[in-house]
This record gives structure tokens, sequence and C-alpha cells, in this order.
């Protein structure tokens, strides 16, 4: 990343290398694939645009950010490439609905394709994007942002689909109301679209974004790169960097997956290899990776990261693209501390997606792996 005078970061080439990895990482599976994120940028930025980070607390307070991201199905956006400018529609569109101007656009969530969407409305639009998100993962549903959790109303809000349609959602009685609709209408447009979110102030978003997850994305991208390089092991140099723990390795032995109500949904089972022979492992999907089980006992849930790599190369493993015979390790990682309060929980702990039976058990950050 190369600092300009006013402050912002522009990101290069190498920049989004890293942040397909770290996003892809921090994705748990889903937020879209972020290698078709990743060419989309690429391409935004060898048109001559900048892609420009802005630190969170250089925010003016007044300041108005608009979040937006992908909605749908990370298989259909992975089999359906984009027309290009749907978020910047959405921006257009909902400024004009408002009447006011955007200063900078906000990221709902860092995982997968979606740490990408931003960056390109940002460059076509002229403006940067905040280094934070709603998350610090992915997540399957709207409502499931720090944004919406602490008292962001995200209508008036924006839906724009490949083909040019431009849908307004006016008002929405609750966040989760605002989700039913929207999900609604991203399966009748053909299962992923873009959406951009009411504007939020730069106060409300300096005290609950998720903090610097673009220069988290991209630095942990680069230490599993340079692991990589000098034939070290990439898991060890992910959970050093982010205080997670490796829980798991083995080959997927059974693979239930399909698209249903807009999100991809399944079960992956996984037989142990090396040291974790004798053992089976149960991964619960809802675009991401939600649950971790070993031996049917429950190991690691939401809101804590449960990410999934190729064992061999140590690279993020996306849902849609998991099969049938592939070796993976899986890893735990502590989510922030935004996520795990009980308003937080209400919204994204294991309840939240039909596993009451469940309870979170934060699993500590450590300062290396095991």
């Amino acid at each position: 990343m190369r600092e300009l005078p006013d402050g912002t970061q522009a990101l290069d080439e190498s920049d989004l290398e890293a942040l397909e990895i770290g996003s892809g990482i921090l994705g748990t599976g889903g937020g879209g694939n972020p290698y078709i994120g990743k060419l989309r940028a690429r391409q935004v930025l060898r048109d001559g645009y900048d892609l420009r980070i802005q630190p969170l607390d250089t925010l003016a307070d007044e300041a108005s950010i608009v979040p937006l991201g992908g909605i749908g199905a990370p298989l259909v956006s992975f089999e359906r490439i984009k027309e290009g400018r749907e978020g910047l529609r959405c921006l257009r569109a909902l400024e004009q609905r408002l009447g006011f101007v955007a200063d900078a656009v906000g990221c709902e969530e860092i995982g997968g394709q979606n740490s990408m969407e931003p960056l390109v409305v940002g460059a076509l639009a002229g403006l940067p994007v905040v280094d934070g998100d709603g998350m610090g993962r992915a997540f399957p549903e709207m409502q499931m942002t720090t944004y919406a959790i602490y008292g962001h109303r995200s209508t008036p809000s924006v839906m724009c689909d490949p083909h040019g349609n431009i849908v307004i959602f006016d008002h929405a009685i609750t966040e989760k109301w605002h989700e039913l609709m929207a999900r609604a209408c991203v399966v009748a447009q053909g299962g992923a679209s873009v959406l951009a979110s009411a504007p939020m102030s730069g106060s409300f978003m300096k005290r609950y974004a998720i903090p610097h997850t673009y220069t988290q994305a991209i630095g942990l991208g680069r230490a599993v790169s340079e692991a990589r390089r000098v034939h070290a092991d990439p898991i060890k140099a992910i959970c050093t960097r982010e205080g997670g723990r490796h829980v798991f390795s083995g080959k997927i032995t059974d693979l239930q997956r399909h698209f249903k109500g807009g999100f991809n949904v399944g079960i992956a089972q996984i037989g142990g290899l090396d040291g974790f022979s004798g053992s089976t492992a149960e991964i619960v999907i809802q675009n991401e990776f939600l649950i971790f089980s070993r031996d049917g006992e429950m190991e690691v849930c939401v809101p804590d990261l449960v990410v999934v790599l190729d064992l061999d190369s140590g690279l993020p493993l996306t849902t849609e693209v998991m099969r049938f015979g592939q070796r993976v390790a899986i890893l735990a990682l502590p989510s922030h501390h935004l996520l795990r309060t009980a308003n937080a929980l209400e919204v994204i702990g294991p309840a939240a997606f039909g596993h009451p039976e469940f309870t979170f058990n934060p699993i500590p950050k450590r300062e290396a792996a095991e």
C-alpha cells in the first residue's frame, strides 16, 4: 500500500493478491469467491482507477458513509459474473433518493468477494473505502452486522442486479424484515445482486465497525504467501497471526450442499488424517462454515470463525469449491469482542441459525499455534 497526500492508502495488484487470500480466510467459506472479486478489482485498477483505503480513525464525525456488498448465494456469484457497475448504480440511486453526497464507501463484510465489491464501487465513484467492516468475517444475512446490531437502520436501501434493475426498499420495520424482503428480491433477480444500505455517520462507524479489517486481511494474505515462499507452514502462520488454533485435518468423505431460499446450505463430513486419524468431523454450512463438531461434540461455532484450508497449500476454500475427497485443515479463529456481546449473540449466535441446542463458548485468543 502507498500512502497518498490526503491520508488514504492506494492499493496495487500485490495488495489485491494478498487481500484475496486474507479475505478468503476471514470469509469462513462465504462472502462470494474472492478470486472472482480480485479479477474485477484488478481490471478496474488496470483501467486507471484508484483503489483507496481510508483509515477508520481519520473519518470526520459528520461524514456520510454508504455500506454495501453483494447479496445472494456464493455459488451463483461464482457461476454468473457481475455486469460490473451494479454497486455504483446502487450508490447513485441512494444518493438521489436521499438527497446527499457520500464521502466514503463502507464494507458490510470483509469476507470473500465482499471485500472487493466496495473497492470496485469506491474506485468508480472516486471515493475511498473505510478500513473496517460490519462483521470481521462473513455472515449469511444482512442484519448480522455490527452496524445493525448496535442501532443503524439500513433502510432506505437500494438493490441492483446485472440486468439494470434498481429496487428501492423505502422502509423496513426491523432489520430482519429488511433481510427477508431483500432475500426474496434477490431470488427473483437470479440469486446474486448488490445492495447499498442507508448512510451512517463517521462517528457511528468509528464506534461500531470492526476496525482495520482491510489491513488485517492484506497482512494475513502476505503472511500466508511468505510462509509458502520459504516452505514454512502457512497454517501455523495464520494461527500465529490471528491467535487461533488448528483443530482438525482430514478428507471430505461426504458433502451435502444445495440452494435454498437464497442461501447455499449443507453439511460436510470429514474423516481424520495424520494426528486426527480415527476421528470424524462435521461442518454445518449456510453460505459460511457455521459450526464445527468432532466425534459428535460441538467444538467451535458462530460468531467465532471456522476456517477451512486446502491441507497441502494452506489456501482458503469457499463453500462452493469444496469437493468430495479434498484434503482439508480446519482452523478456529477468535471473533472480535463486538461480536461476542449479549446483544450480538441474539443475532449471530448458534440459536440465530436454528441451533438453540448449542451454547457459544468463545475460544481463547492464543499468541501462537499449538
